[in-house]
């Protein structure tokens, strides 16, 4: 065990959590196979536990795994839609999500909530003497709300003394097979800026793996560098009985046999989890949705689960061979590993093109100005320095001109400021205009406030074009099958918005507040005809939804039943 992982066992002991006090039992009844791990790469975070398959249906019994009580209850059309999170005596809490009914005495607590409140999205904290849970007590039902893929169980387990997710597969090991190692599908040699070049390149060069027969991967081609690089790789781990691909618990890199590189992720704090961003190649994943994992630390990278030497880098200063070697190991000690060679020859080495460029550092703030532009992005939300390019055309589809704020997606830890000026300010509401990111045809609204002819608006990343457009268009409310609405018990709206989206929604029935549940997925809101609040005979709807700029549309119809 290296040194790493026995200061790790030290901090889970300090914390009360460690692995041989606890015991945790299966959420579901069904044989455990999942579809996600800890840790896995999603788009601007770590994945914060395991999701348990459902045999692909939803309505699968779900159970609390400890004693303990109902902490929160969480209801949304995003996010992890229906859940349920259990404090235990232990100091730890699991989480539930995505969830398609709570257990009967939560689920009605729940409703009174959102008539109380007069809203679907909930978010109680019940106190916990209300729903004490006993471990294997029926707790909700599996199903696919929120913003979910498809019917599974997300969950988690998290440590109540520093509020860390950490990797709950640990406790159900013995219960899922795995047997097989993970893999490296591609590697990409990355030399530094003004620093190294690779086979007479100072761009990523990518190379092949192959795999063979027996499992044992090798690369191919003869790989020369000079100077300064680092190593990216595109890798998936495997289990047996399922044809997911998972993400990889831990990776070492050694260049002639000394370790340059490890992580080992059994944990993470949310405020840290969005610098997955400077972990991965985050053009590769914007631009060709591949994650490439980092075997090296830019100057940004703040996660605390890894170590390195020389931040990770490699510099080959010496006419010789490099002998590189990678290392990935899965939860259940399945290890897989791939070798390359790296040979040092003297090349050229460029100084990086900076012809109309700004530097910016990313140690510091940062500022740019140019005609109809002005962005700022405070101290510590660049990963590592950049040479910043600006450029921009008119297009009378927009109110300002269309502006590309820089030439390769570059991803904010947070946020940073930008202005855009108005060229054509006609709207006398001037809560309509909003600044957009431009794909070809496609608008993202991103909203913003008006300032004496521009538009402020907070941005996550760079390397997009952004403008200043407008919403004056009100929702569509649709009826859907309408005259299924008496016989299925069940009335069925579609609430759709043609730019800044859905902002708030209000359903009544002659008069009083109608609760319907909102599926963002669908963009549907449904009622289900509740004994307890509607009488039978003829009744009045009426829906309003109001979108992201304020523009209104009501909707009235008449129902039997």
């Amino acid at each position: 065990m290296n040194k790493w992982k026995k200061m790790l066992l030290v901090c889970l002991g300090l914390t009360g959590l460690t692995v041989s006090a606890q015991t945790f039992r299966s959420p579901v009844d069904i044989p455990i196979l999942l579809s996600g791990n800890f840790g896995e790469l999603r788009n601007n975070h770590f994945h914060s536990g395991i999701d348990f398959k459902t045999q692909g249906v939803e309505g699968k019994n779900i159970r609390a795994v400890k004693d303990g009580y109902v902490s929160r209850i969480l209801v949304s059309p995003w996010g992890y839609g229906h859940a349920l999170y259990v404090k235990h005596p232990d100091s730890t809490m699991s989480v539930y999500g995505h969830l398609r009914n709570f257990a009967g005495h939560i689920a009605s607590y729940v409703k009174e909530q959102q008539y109380a409140q007069e809203r679907f999205s909930v978010d109680l904290s019940p106190e916990p003497s209300r729903f004490p849970v006993k471990a294997g007590e029926l707790i909700a039902l599996s199903g696919n709300t929120g913003s979910s893929g498809g019917p599974h169980l997300h969950f988690e387990i998290r440590d109540l003394r520093t509020g860390d997710p950490v990797d709950p597969i640990v406790y159900y090991k013995d219960k899922i097979k795995d047997t097989r190692p993970p893999k490296v599908r591609s590697v990409m040699i990355c030399p530094v800026g003004g620093q190294g070049v690779v086979n007479g390149s100072q761009q990523k060069q990518r190379i092949k793996v192959v795999t063979a027969k027996d499992g044992r991967q090798s690369v191919t081609g003869k790989t020369e560098a000079w100077g300064k690089i680092g190593f990216s790789i595109h890798i998936d781990d495997y289990m047996n009985g399922t044809s997911n691909v998972y993400g990889v618990k831990e990776i070492t890199m050694r260049v002639d046999g000394k370790e340059m590189f490890h992580s080992y992720q059994d944990r993470f704090s949310f405020d840290e989890t969005r610098y997955l961003n400077a972990w991965v190649d985050f053009a590769e994943w914007r631009e060709k949705k591949s994650f490439y994992t980092k075997t090296f630390v830019e100057p940004g990278n703040r996660l605390r689960f890894m170590t390195s030497k020389n931040r990770g880098y490699l510099t080959v200063d010496e006419a010789r061979t490099y002998h590189i070697e990678f290392e990935l190991t899965d939860a259940f000690g399945n290890t897989g590993r791939l070798a390359l060679a790296v040979t040092g020859r003297p090349q050229t080495i460029l100084p990086p093109d900076t012809a109309g460029a700004t530097h910016f550092y990313h140690s510091g703030e940062n500022r740019f100005g140019a005609s109809g532009i002005r962005m700022y992005i405070p101290r510590g939300n660049l990963y590592n320095d950049l040479y910043f390019r600006h450029s921009s055309y008119a297009d009378t589809a927009y109110y300002s001109d269309v502006h590309t704020v820089h030439d390769t997606p570059v991803p904010l830890h947070r946020n940073g400021r930008l202005s855009l000026h108005l060229l054509s300010d006609i709207l006398a509401d001037k809560g309509k205009y909003g600044i957009v990111s431009v794909d070809g045809r496609r608008k993202n609204w991103i909203g913003g406030s008006y300032r004496d002819g521009w538009i402020d608006a907070d941005i996550t990343e760079l390397g997009k074009r952004y403008a200043v457009d407008a919403d004056t268009v009100p929702p569509v409310i649709t009826a859907v099958d309408s005259s299924l609405w008496r016989s299925k018990e069940m009335i069925i709206l579609r609430l759709t918005d043609n730019l800044s989206g859905i902002e708030e929604y209000r359903g009544e029935i002659d008069g009083r507040f109608a609760l319907f549940e909102l599926d963002g997925k669908k963009a549907t809101a449904h009622y289900f005809f509740d004994r307890q609040r509607l009488t039978r005979g003829r009744h009045t709807l009426r829906m309003t939804v109001t979108d992201g700029c304020e523009n209104r549309t009501v909707y009235h119809a008449d129902f039997e039943w």
